[in-house]
């Protein structure tokens, strides 16, 4: 693999979802688009249209580029809101709160771009749910900076490598738009077959 200068924020979310579906993605160039995948594209789409503009007391803008050179990361924020001089990320998704915390890694990400393009330390971001129409808060803590980190060092190493990480199967494959290529079921079958010697 050649060497890599920036990874893109939302292999963070890939990442923190199913590191096999990452390497599918940012490594073999695979792509599938299913229903989840179109709506959020046509949420995207809607969503990043260049703009600002003030609400009350609050700054906005949408569709500009974040990037963080302590990190290695790049990628389009969704919406930046600043109140009170404060800055916090707003990253959009299509459904409603899921029970996994990959979507709260990607806004982590751009909290840390933002920190270092303004200065300015980050301690909140949201997620927005398009289907519930609700923002979901993300308190930017130790905790879960750490976790970030720690992703960005194995995208990093991901894509560096090319080391394919073993596709295992979970509840949450069912909904993804690459399960008919990756078939995790089948890796599981393969490691428990014994062939009968008569």
């Amino acid at each position: 693999m050649e060497n890599i200068d920036y990874i893109p924020i939302s292999s963070l979310n890939q990442y923190a979802y199913c590191p096999h579906r990452c390497w599918r993605m940012f490594c073999a160039g695979e792509f599938v688009d299913n229903q989840y995948t179109i709506e959020g594209t046509s949420l995207h789409d809607r969503v990043h249209s260049f703009g600002e503009q003030n609400r009350e007391e609050i700054w906005q803008v949408r569709a500009i580029w974040l990037k963080s050179e302590r990190y290695k990361l790049i990628g389009k924020s969704d919406l930046i809101e600043s109140e009170s001089g404060e800055f916090y990320p707003v990253e959009y998704k299509r459904g409603r709160k899921g029970e996994w915390d990959n979507d709260e890694m990607q806004v982590v990400a751009q909290a840390l771009c933002l920190e270092e393009m303004t200065g300015k330390i980050v301690t909140k971001g949201y997620i927005y749910y398009a289907q519930s129409h609700q923002r979901q808060p993300v308190e930017i803590s130790p905790i879960l900076r750490q976790q970030a980190i720690n992703i960005i060092d194995r995208v990093f190493d991901l894509l560096q490598t090319g080391n394919q990480p073993l596709a295992t199967y979970q509840k949450r494959c069912l909904g993804c738009s690459l399960y008919e290529s990756c078939l995790p079921k089948i890796a599981e079958k393969v490691s428990r077959y014994q062939e009968v010697i008569v």
